[in-house]
């Protein structure tokens, strides 16, 4: 499995891919302060397309998705990557092979550029303790290492709007973290909404 120690802004972090022994860990971020929103879709609305499934009476959503994640985990599928700052789990990436997340084929702005296959750079979750430390940038770096170790181009879909932009808008990331990180944009379906890659040299 993959594993690199990237340095941040004030330490160092290690980048793992996620392993059911690791499930905890993701737990752990996803309790984190300012984090509701990953606890309730357990990075599972992007992987899903159409209505959703029917769930038995008295099922909350976020059950489920945190299931159905972990089923993909259990599985052995690549799901994402973990950062931890001396042992303590501080952020989280989704990314994983474009046809892995179905609702990107509907997206009016993320839909597929071409047929070349990529891996999809979707949803950075950090605590807000931990957020402007360089977790971020961290993860990111760690998903460039996994992708040049197994020639993976890489697709991302961030926000490029100018000014401070609330935290709700940024599980993409923002355009000058992907422009830092050697990305160029490749389509632009909506103003401040490239869709970008990088592919390794």
């Amino acid at each position: 499995m993959m594993e690199v120690t990237v340095t941040a802004t004030d330490g160092v972090l290690e980048i793992q891919p996620l392993t059911p022994a690791r499930w905890p860990a993701l737990e752990a971020v996803f309790a984190g302060r300012g984090c509701s929103q990953a606890r309730s879709c357990w990075c599972m609305y992007y992987r899903r397309s159409g209505p959703a499934a029917p769930r038995p009476a008295g099922s909350p959503a976020a059950a489920a998705n945190r299931a159905a994640l972990t089923a993909l985990v259990d599985a052995g599928r690549f799901t994402g990557l973990l950062a931890y700052r001396a042992g303590e789990p501080v952020g989280w990436l989704s990314v994983g092979p474009r046809e892995d997340y179905a609702k990107l084929r509907r997206s009016p702005v993320m839909k597929p550029v071409d047929a070349q296959a990529v891996w999809s750079v979707i949803c950075f979750v950090v605590p807000g303790a931990c957020r402007g430390q360089g977790v971020a940038r961290a993860l990111l770096a760690g998903a460039i290492d996994h992708a040049r170790r197994h020639a993976l181009t890489l697709e991302a879909y961030p926000v490029d709007r100018p000014g401070p932009a609330a935290d709700e808008h940024l599980w993409f990331g923002t355009r000058s973290m992907f422009d830092a990180a050697g990305f160029t944009e490749v389509a632009c379906r909506k103003p401040g909404r490239p869709v970008m890659r990088w592919a390794p040299g």
